[in-house]
């Protein structure tokens, strides 16, 4: 049974840092894109990073460029999301997905094309 499992979610305040981390179970993921998503009250659920199988491509909504950093641990089939400079519109609940394209060349934004979510972990910035 796969399950994404998202850690380190929390309480923070504007200008901290944060790091996110997402733990694949079930089956390796070595050979597909991961992404985060984030979904903040109200709204809908929309793109925030994603990194394909070899690392080298990588994409960011423009709101988070410059601030967050997506990267990949292959051997630990985790995922993770560093988040500086944090801003209150920041707040949301992030989650990991996993695409279902084996060994897509350039990431993916879209939603739809994600095939595994894990449950998401709560982000707080605090003005």
């Amino acid at each position: 049974q796969v399950q994404l499992v998202e850690s380190g979610g929390g309480l923070v305040q504007t200008g901290d840092p944060l790091r996110l981390s997402c733990a694949a179970s079930g089956r390796t993921f070595a050979m597909y894109t991961m992404a985060w998503f984030r979904q903040a009250p109200g709204k809908e659920r929309e793109f925030v990073a994603a990194i394909n199988w070899s690392g080298h491509s990588t994409g960011y909504t423009n709101s988070v460029k410059g601030r967050f950093t997506i990267s990949r641990d292959t051997a630990k089939n985790t995922v993770y999301l560093q988040m500086n400079s944090l801003k209150p519109e920041d707040t949301a609940v992030y989650y990991c997905a996993v695409d279902h394209v084996y060994g897509r060349v350039v990431h993916t934004t879209k939603e739809s094309e994600y095939e595994y979510w894990g449950q998401g972990t709560q982000v707080t910035v605090s003005s």
